[in-house]
């Protein structure tokens, strides 16, 4: 049955004005110490998302320590990637947590599954998402060769020269990130509902997407 729903994560950004224009210059240099801390974030991820497979496999739930946890690190990913690298859309530093910081203008959630299919957490992390990691890999490749990168090189030309972020192009690496992050949080087993094959462009998350559920999950923000 098809239904008109809110998607179970979203992810948001704010363009802030007055951007500078060589800050970018610097802030892979100064998100050093948050790309140290994400390796081992991460690699925690990898470790609680092993341990949720099994306990989907015989609950159908996701333990809630462990799914705050992970939607931590793709928050705190997110915070860093659309200061440094993944947008540079604010010159604002990234807080050094796993909490949702609502004055901070990146920001990311995800609804809290009550219940998970043991079905589906046997094939959804490798072999449903495959075309999705086709699509993605093409968004991020190497650490230059990217979509995203490419974006964000023009983006930093056209900061230097005017020392304007044009609304289009932000629009564009907003929705080629959300699809990037809705991907990680699927394959992550923090969801069963498939991530559409849909650029949501814009710094804000759209207010409903056509997917096919027998019930509607709570939005992000009412379920937190």
């Amino acid at each position: 049955m098809t239904t008109t729903t809110e998607y179970p994560m979203y992810v948001e950004g704010r363009l802030d004005i007055g951007l500078s224009r060589w800050l970018w210059l610097v802030k892979w240099l100064l998100a050093i110490p948050h790309y140290l801390l994400l390796v081992f974030l991460w690699i925690g991820f990898v470790v609680t998302s092993v341990i949720a497979f099994f306990a989907i496999l015989f609950t159908r739930r996701y333990p809630r320590t462990l799914f705050d946890y992970n939607v931590g690190v793709l928050r705190w990913t997110w915070r860093v990637s659309y200061y440094a690298h993944g947008a540079l859309a604010t010159d604002r530093y990234p807080p050094f947590t796993l909490d949702d910081v609502p004055d901070y203008p990146a920001r990311l959630d995800v609804s809290y599954p009550q219940l998970l299919s043991r079905r589906l957490v046997l094939v959804k992390w490798w072999l449903l998402a495959l075309p999705h990691y086709v699509v993605v890999g093409l968004f991020l490749g190497s650490a230059s060769s990217g979509l995203i990168a490419l974006l964000v090189v023009i983006v930093a030309v056209i900061l230097a020269v005017t020392g304007k972020y044009p609304r289009d192009l932000f629009d564009l690496v907003l929705g080629l990130n959300r699809w990037v992050l809705r991907v990680a949080a699927y394959a992550g087993l923090m969801t069963d509902q498939y991530p559409p094959f849909r650029l949501d462009m814009g710094g804000e998350e759209p207010a409903a997407l056509s997917v096919s559920s027998s019930d509607a999950p709570a939005s992000p923000r009412e379920s937190r």
